[in-house]
């Protein structure tokens, strides 16, 4: 049996509520230590900092899930799956390898949401050149 590929709304469903937890997320391992610092030591963080930290932040927790389990607390949710090709679970090489793509392909004017209208499996952009692809989850 073939897997099932999500529907697009469906997919930019979770997307939108991926970000409503990643407010949480970000408050709890990017504002809040940043807060400490300024509070104690009297000093903000230059904006590099804060830009590296975020990506990082952001970085730790998409490739942890995504190689551990497939799946993030959003994609639990909406019964979503990230696998490789071959359908087998992705390892963190090819986790970092989708987070890096997933940059360009969003904020590029979203061409690479865009891309999954013409894409022969309905894959985004940056599914397509990491190597993985989403389905459904039973």
């Amino acid at each position: 049996m073939a897997d099932v590929v999500p529907g697009i709304l469906r997919r930019i469903a979770g997307m939108a509520y991926e970000t409503l937890l990643l407010s949480g997320i970000l408050l709890v391992g990017l504002v809040f230590p940043h807060l400490l610092i300024g509070a104690f030591a009297q000093r903000v963080a230059a904006p590099g900092v804060l830009w590296v930290h975020l990506f990082l932040v952001l970085l730790v927790y998409f490739v942890g899930f995504w190689s551990h389990g497939g799946q993030t607390l959003a994609m639990k949710t909406w019964r979503i799956r990230l696998v490789s090709i071959s359908g087998q679970a992705i390892g963190p090489a090819q986790a970092l390898k989708r987070f890096l793509w997933c940059w360009p392909s969003l904020t590029l004017g979203g061409i690479g949401l865009l891309w999954a209208f013409v894409d022969r499996d309905r894959q985004f952009l940056h599914d397509r050149l990491a190597g993985t692809r989403l389905i459904a989850a039973s």
